[in-house]
C-alpha cells in the first residue's frame, strides 16, 4: 500500500498567526533502529486490535468527535506529510474550534506511508486520545514536523522517547501514555486505518472528505473556500 499512496503537491501555504505553537525543548536530530518498518509490520500483521477512546469501525476506525453533528468532516492525513501540513497550517484554528463548540462530526485518519516513523505517531496520537489531548497531540505533531532542510521527507525523525517527550510537552503526565507508546498499542490500530481507506480507494493526503464529497486541493489549501464549504452547509 504505502508504494502507491502519494503526498499531494500544492504551494507551501503560509502558517496563520493562530496557528498553536508546541515547543519540544531539546529535541534533536535521531534516526530509528535498522529494520524498524519490517518489525513494526510483523508486529501489525494479524494480532488483537485493541480500539482507542473516540473510535468505532463505522467510522472507518477514525477518532471522531461530535458523533451526532450534522456535518460530518472525513479527514485523512499522514502526520510525516508535509502537504498536510499546509493544510493544518491554514485550517488548524478553524476546524478546532468547530470541535470544540460541537458544530461538526469531525473524523481524523491518522494514516501512515510517508515514512516508517508514521505508524508510530498515528499511534502516539491515539494515545494522546485516551489521555483527552488528541487535538492539542495533533497539531504538535504538524508543528514540530522536521523541514526538508532537516531531513528527506520519508526519512524516519520520531521514535517512541521523543514522542513520548512531545506527549508531556502538551501537558500529558499520566505513566500510561508512556506505557501506551512504548508497548505499540494502538499499532495494530493504525494498521486497520489504512486497510479502511485503501477499501475505499482513498490513496493520497491530505483527503479530506465533507458530507461524502472528497474537497478539491484548491479548497483544502484556502481558508475561506474551506470554510464557506461549511458555512454552505450551517456551519457558523
Amino acid at each position: 500500500m504505502a508504494s502507491k499512496k502519494v503526498d499531494k503537491h500544492a504551494k507551501p501555504a503560509k502558517q496563520g498567526d493562530k496557528f498553536t505553537r508546541y515547543l519540544v525543548i531539546g529535541m534533536i536530530a535521531f534516526v530509528l533502529i535498522a529494520g524498524l518498518g519490517a518489525a513494526l509490520a510483523k508486529n501489525s500483521s494479524n494480532s488483537h486490535v485493541t480500539l482507542p477512546s473516540r473510535v468505532t469501525k463505522s467510522n472507518g476506525y477514525g477518532i471522531t468527535f461530535n458523533p451526532t453533528a450534522k456535518v460530518k468532516v472525513e479527514m485523512y492525513e499522514d502526520f510525516r506529510c508535509p502537504n498536510c501540513r499546509n493544510f493544518e497550517a491554514v485550517n488548524n484554528t478553524y476546524i478546532d474550534g468547530l470541535v470544540q463548540a460541537g458544530k461538526i462530526q469531525a473524523i481524523y485518519h491518522p494514516m501512515h506511508f510517508i515514512a516508517s516513523d508514521s505508524e508510530l505517531t498515528a499511534a502516539a496520537a491515539a494515545c494522546a486520545s485516551d489521555q483527552g489531548k488528541y487535538l492539542q497531540m495533533h497539531t504538535a505533531l504538524y508543528v514540530n514536523q522536521p523541514t526538508s532542510a532537516q531531513m528527506a521527507e520519508n526519512s524516519p525523525y520520531w521514535t517512541n522517547a521523543t514522542l513520548i517527550l512531545l506527549g508531556h510537552s502538551i501537558g500529558i503526565t499520566a505513566k500510561s501514555f508512556d506505557t501506551c507508546i512504548t508497548s505499540g498499542k494502538y499499532l495494530n490500530w493504525a494498521t486497520k486505518i489504512n486497510d479502511d481507506a485503501a477499501a475505499k480507494n482513498i490513496n493520497a493526503t491530505p483527503t479530506v472528505i465533507v458530507n461524502g464529497k472528497t474537497l478539491p486541493l484548491a479548497t483544502d489549501y484556502d481558508a475561506k473556500k474551506f470554510a464557506k464549504v461549511l458555512t454552505d452547509l450551517g456551519v457558523k
